[in-house]
């Protein structure tokens, strides 16, 4: 029995030890916002919801003081105080519109801690009230470590109307048999009108395939035939 309560205090200590470490990573982070005195774009909600866990966790522990919980109390109370000196810092150097976001989800976060004691106290008994915390605890450490997903969230619709767009792309892209047959029809020509007295312009037209065949050259001017006609009866009625 000695030799199990050394190995359960030994890792209790390891574990205190990495958990202060996971609690100081962010230190390179708040140490350039302090310099920057910029956020920079970061958001405060993993800070919360961490200092939410470590409210939690420090709750379930005194649920459980006779049990020796002493390493869960002491890590968690140095929890709530790094996390809280990182959200401070935060509000300090954030905008306006992120400086108001975190006084709502603080406000909220505390407001939704104290509501689940005094449930938890009145609606529960002992052992039922310990089970249901230790539950909500591990959902909400669970929610610290997927926190830093929420950068996903402006891309997802960006996402699901590229997919549409690709699917009816694949759908519609060799068009349909009547599409194709009007389309038949249809070309451009450039019409190239050269000018003795400076360069030569083109002027591309949409016409049917029918009528590329009665176009013809004339005086280095591109006309149909009909116009040709015309401008050849016109020289034969010139005045003698």
């Amino acid at each position: 029995m000695g030799s199990h309560n050394a190995l359960a205090a030994t890792f209790g200590i390891l574990g205190n030890i990495i958990s202060v470490m996971v609690y100081l990573a962010p230190v390179p982070t708040f140490y350039r916002i302090y310099k920057k005195k910029c956020t920079d774009g970061f958001h405060s909600l993993p800070y919360l919801l961490s200092l939410m866990s470590s409210m939690l966790w420090l709750y379930y522990a005194f649920l459980k003081i006779h049990d020796g919980v002493v390493p869960l109390i002491t890590i968690n109370s140095i929890g709530c105080v790094i996390e809280l000196i990182y959200i401070l810092t935060y509000i300090k150097y954030a905008h306006k519109d992120a400086r108001n976001l975190t006084y709502t989800l603080f406000a909220a976060m505390n407001i939704g801690f104290l509501a689940l004691v005094l449930s938890s106290r009145f609606a529960l008994n002992g052992s039922h009230r310990v089970k249901v915390i230790g539950w909500i605890c591990d959902a909400v450490s669970l929610s610290v470590f997927a926190s830093p997903l929420s950068i996903m969230i402006p891309n997802v619709g960006g996402f699901a109307l590229g997919l549409v767009q690709m699917v009816l792309y694949g759908i519609y892209r060799k068009g349909s048999e009547s599409e194709k047959e009007q389309g038949l029809g249809e070309g451009v020509i450039n019409i190239v009108v050269v000018n003795p007295l400076g360069p030569a312009e083109v002027f591309p037209i949409a016409v049917d395939d029918n009528k590329v065949k009665d176009l013809v050259v004339v005086d280095d001017v591109t006309v149909s035939q009909q116009e040709k006609e015309k401008n050849v009866e016109a020289k034969d009625d010139c005045p003698v």
